[in-house]
């Protein structure tokens, strides 16, 4: 029998718990919205939790205590009612002995470093790097889901390194990043180790970048607000029924985010995902943008995103790029002043224009930033002031 070395073994494990939170994720397929359940919403794993605490293990800093022993997270609107022993919808909750306990503490599933424009962030910070983390977990079901593997899963499952909030610090800082970002799954569900990560972070002059679905009650989300420097939050749909259908979730408490993040002076960029057969219709971009512009204004950022086939929803053909670029248009003639496309390379919804005198003011090759004509944050030809964080002064 062939022995194997201590870094053979470590491979062929972390492919073996792979390939267990595959099976362990894996849903029915649902070809279009007509096949799909009326709701997808997660639920609680009963008698899922660990025997013990671990040291990636920290008292969750919001929840209630209930009868019983039983607790209610109060994290994000699933508001899971735990009884002891019981693990969170989003797999990274448990409740020991009456106490809510986070499992994600420190316990990073993945540690990057990426432009600032991979998050998508087009108006902060540009051509800057960023160090990206994860940890496992998140709060949807979404059958699109490009990070499945870490997302529709237990912390204990996947691969994961020791990389407390001290060290995520140094190693940014060593990195040569200018900011933090919390990202790859839903860092909502890790909320403790970002916050205070985020916190460390603003003490050694880092930014902090929340990547998020926006799945998150009021009182936690003004506590991230305070540390927060940007953000991108994925708005799936305008419709109710598609949250509920495509993602396990509801559309008031992403847009009540938005409006937050817009009140407490955060800047943040939309996404949006154009998934063939549940968003792809004119009337419902005339309704995003219509909410847009009477709730936020022109000036935060759009990002159309082109689909790929993922997760469940493999069989689906890619979003034709004509629909991104109709979108596009569309948002621009609502009055949405800064509207991008992701997923397109080459096309001139990847740049920046004035929306005044309409010069190209950001110019974008992938990730690369080879023009850049803003200066103290006003287009460098007519002088009007640029929505964004073009400095690290906050200009």
């Amino acid at each position: 029998m062939k022995r194997l070395n201590r870094r053979q073994f470590m491979l062929a494990t972390a492919a073996s718990l792979c390939s267990t939170t595959a099976s362990y994720a894996r849903w029915p397929f649902f070809g279009s919205a007509d096949d799909l359940p009326s709701d997808i919403r997660g639920t609680i794993f009963p008698n899922d939790a660990p025997a013990s605490l671990w040291k990636w293990s920290t008292t969750a800093h919001h929840f209630t205590r209930l009868n019983h022993g039983a607790v209610m997270c109060t994290l994000c609107p699933n508001r899971c009612r735990l009884s002891p022993g019981d693990r969170s919808v989003c797999r990274s909750r448990v409740n020991l002995d009456g106490t809510l306990f986070s499992l994600a503490y420190g316990n990073a599933c993945s540690a990057n470093v990426d432009p600032v424009e991979k998050k998508p962030l087009y108006h902060f910070l540009p051509a800057t790097r960023v160090f990206s983390i994860a940890a496992a977990g998140c709060n949807f079901r979404c059958l699109n889901c490009q990070n499945w593997e870490i997302s529709q899963a237990r912390p204990e499952d996947v691969r994961h390194i020791d990389l407390f909030p001290e060290a995520v610090t140094s190693a940014a800082v060593k990195s040569g990043c200018q900011s933090i970002a919390y990202t790859y799954s839903e860092p909502t569900t890790f909320y403790e180790y970002m916050i205070d990560t985020a916190r460390i972070a603003r003490s050694s002059n880092l930014n902090n970048i929340w990547v998020s679905n926006g799945y998150i009650n009021r009182e936690p989300l003004l506590a991230l607000c305070q540390v927060l420097d940007g953000a991108n939050v994925n708005l799936k749909s305008i419709s109710d029924d598609i949250y509920r259908q495509l993602n396990g979730g509801q559309l008031k408490p992403v847009l009540d985010t938005f409006v937050t993040l817009h009140r407490q002076g955060v800047h943040f960029e939309m996404t949006h995902l154009v998934v063939p057969g549940y968003g792809d219709h004119d009337d419902m971009i005339h309704r995003l943008c219509g909410w847009i512009l009477e709730n936020l204004g022109p000036d935060h950022p759009l990002h159309f995103l082109r689909f790929f086939p993922r997760y469940q929803l493999d069989r689906l053909a890619p979003t034709p790029v004509a629909t991104l670029i109709r979108f596009r248009e569309l948002a621009m003639a609502e009055g949405i002043r800064y509207v991008y496309l992701g997923n397109v390379p080459g096309h001139a919804g990847n740049h920046t224009f004035c929306h005044h005198c309409k010069r190209l003011l950001v110019e974008r090759q992938g990730y690369h930033v080879p023009a850049f004509h803003i200066v103290n944050g006003c287009c460098q030809f007519c002088h009007t002031p640029i929505p964004g964080i073009w400095s690290a002064d906050g200009v």
